[in-house]
């Protein structure tokens, strides 16, 4: 069996089609766009931290809505990238995976003497970090992995929808404050595809989401550094990272480090290898 047969087989059975009409496409890439910037702005613009800690869960949840509605109306499918079945424990496995990835992370930048504690900070202010970073997380992991990836995928395999989903999630954080070219390389490969990854070696969303907002919500709200050159926020430690920026990351923060990159990079050949056993990976002819 030839390994593009096999691959094509094993995407119909993650829900996976070979993709709609190209008026379709448009409509679901230029709409959940507008509504990851939308999601993300409204969420970023909340500091309250009871309003955020409510504003945040309540964007995600209709992002989430909006996405399976446009998915059985628009496209005219079954939406299987929000599985009741296992979603909740893939959740769970990424938030808690995502932060252990960010404590690997600024414990080698902690050893390497980059990074350094320097008091408490607000326990409030973490909870305003995680509201926000919740509806941010599904906003971007919809846009960029259920439909950007989802689609590729779907037209055009595994490589294609890793490779382009990934350096347009990197070139999308160009925009952010104090970016950089090698900030939005470090993104591509340690954050784009890991969650590519993560959502290949499940077919559902709910892993890569819980990945991206453990990372998030530990770098930003537990360890007090910023995320993609976002302003800073209020965190449950203060902590100053000085050092050179290929080592601390710089004004960029920590996901600029090449200890990011690395720690990162791991996690994404797992999963990766769990996607190849899945049948999700191109192999040799047989």
């Amino acid at each position: 069996m030839s390994s593009a047969r096999g691959e094509s087989r094993a995407r119909v059975a993650a829900g996976v089609p070979n993709g709609p009409g190209i008026g379709r496409v448009a409509i679901m890439v230029v709409g959940f766009a507008v509504v990851m910037l939308v999601s993300n702005s409204i969420a970023s613009s909340v500091r309250h931290p009871m309003a955020a800690v409510l504003v945040g869960p309540v964007l995600a949840c209709v992002v989430i809505w909006l996405y399976i509605w446009a998915g059985r109306r628009i496209e005219r499918r079954r939406v299987v990238e929000f599985p009741r079945r296992g979603g909740g424990l893939h959740l769970v496995v990424g938030t808690v995976a995502g932060i252990g990835l960010a404590a690997v992370a600024i414990g080698f930048l902690a050893l390497a003497g980059v990074y350094r504690i320097s008091g408490w900070g607000s326990v409030f202010g973490a909870f305003a970090v995680a509201g926000t970073m919740c509806a941010i997380a599904v906003a971007e992991e919809v846009f960029f992995r259920g439909i950007v990836f989802r689609l590729l995928w779907g037209r055009w395999g595994t490589v294609v929808a890793l490779v382009v989903s990934a350096v347009l999630f990197g070139l999308v954080h160009l925009i952010n404050p104090d970016a950089s070219v090698w900030g939005a390389i470090a993104i591509a490969v340690e954050a784009g595809l890991l969650l590519g990854a993560a959502y290949l070696a499940t077919g559902s969303l709910w892993l890569a989401i819980g990945l991206h907002f453990g990372w998030n919500a530990a770098t930003v709200g537990i360890f007090g550094t910023v995320t993609s050159g976002s302003e800073a926020r209020e965190s449950l430690v203060t902590a100053v990272t000085a050092g050179p920026d290929w080592l601390s990351g710089g004004s960029f923060g920590p996901e600029a480090s090449v200890v990011s990159v690395l720690v990162c990079s791991a996690a994404t050949v797992l999963l990766l290898s769990i996607g190849h056993r899945r049948g999700l990976l191109p192999a040799r002819n047989s």
